[in-house]
């Protein structure tokens, strides 16, 4: 019981604090003119977008901080017994991932804001970051015991990757961060997708007695729910790089925190998907010398040349997201 209490704290605190502060923020972005650029190479159809306030992940990214921040002051009074150093130090160390990752994205946000232009760091830049913020992430994990080389893999069963474990895990981390990233492309997709991408969080680990990373997982679906008052379509703010590769640390730091990384294939199969639509047609491009597999990537823009409304376009991709939550469950209850 008391668990489930936590639980809804945590949700309705995230959403709430989410969905007031966005009436301070969204005015105050607006007169700061903190607005976004759109690409060049990006959909000509949303040129109508420019200057829309962006960088308005930081009101999940406080709500999210404070809701988890009060239920587990809570947890620490009331059910002391369910969350003990361990527990809290993984949890620290998820948030200070997910942190890290979307102050990188502040930094590519506000240089793109300054220079009225979307090109923020460098590609050199961002991956020097992500390097140093990934690599202490593996390290910290290290030291808390949490980064065993045997994976449970879907067909394959347990496997032991032995040193081959670490540059997958990094590159993996990378790779998913700047996924989700890249899935913030429409309005209110990144927020809908990850809002189901946290629920299978939560189930995962509920079934695993999990509780203190129920707690998070709940707090950032409160989150993205709060900020899709906002950010549904039609935007009256974007999450920017800010809050997209915040949330890109959280969908990848949460499996690593269960101590079942191989659970992202489930509850991240939307975002993977879409990024892998963008490697393929880079490759597939270079290699015919002009030649392209899909009508525009990431692969969501694809579905916007062919006459979809971008509300209906986050409703599918959530569909999606939904398959792989009952998928990566059932995994976890049955192996």
């Amino acid at each position: 019981m008391i668990v489930s209490r936590m639980l809804i704290a945590a949700a309705l605190g995230s959403f709430l604090v989410t969905a007031v502060s966005g009436c301070v923020a969204v005015p105050a972005l607006r007169r700061l003119h903190f607005g976004q650029s759109i690409r060049e190479d990006g959909p000509t159809w949303h040129s109508k977008k420019s200057g829309t306030p962006t960088m308005g992940g930081l009101c999940f990214i406080f709500g999210i901080l404070a809701a988890v921040g009060l239920v587990y002051l809570a947890f620490q009074r009331f059910a002391p017994e369910l969350l003990g150093r361990r527990e809290l130090n993984i949890t620290l160390l998820v948030l200070v991932f997910a942190a890290a990752n979307g102050a990188m994205g502040f930094v590519d946000d506000a240089i793109k804001v300054f220079k009225h232009h979307n090109e923020g760091l460098t590609e050199g830049q961002k991956f020097i970051l992500q390097f140093a913020i990934t690599g202490a992430f593996l390290y910290a994990l290290h030291t808390l015991g949490m980064d065993s080389t045997l994976i449970l893999l879907p067909v394959f069963g347990m496997v032991d990757l032995g040193l081959l474990y670490y540059p997958i895990a990094f590159f993996g981390l990378v790779f998913l961060v700047n996924a989700v990233n890249l899935t913030d492309g429409l309005d209110g997709l990144c927020s809908c997708v990850t809002f189901v991408s946290m629920l299978g969080y939560l189930l995962a680990a509920s079934l695993l007695s999990y509780y203190h990373i129920a707690v998070l997982a709940t707090a950032v679906a409160g989150g993205c729910a709060g900020f899709l008052v906002w950010n549904f379509y039609p935007a009256k703010v974007f999450m920017g790089d800010t809050g997209s590769m915040f949330l890109g640390g959280m969908v990848a730091g949460l499996a690593f925190a269960l101590g079942r990384p191989e659970l992202v294939l489930f509850f991240g199969i939307v975002y993977i998907w879409d990024a892998m639509t963008v490697v393929i047609q880079r490759t597939y491009f270079k290699l015919t010398h002009g030649k392209r597999i899909f009508k525009m990537t990431p692969i969501h823009h694809a579905f916007e040349m062919r006459g979809w409304r971008e509300a209906k376009i986050d409703g599918f991709f959530s569909l999606l997201a939904a398959v792989g939550v009952v998928l990566g469950i059932l995994y976890v209850y049955l192996v």
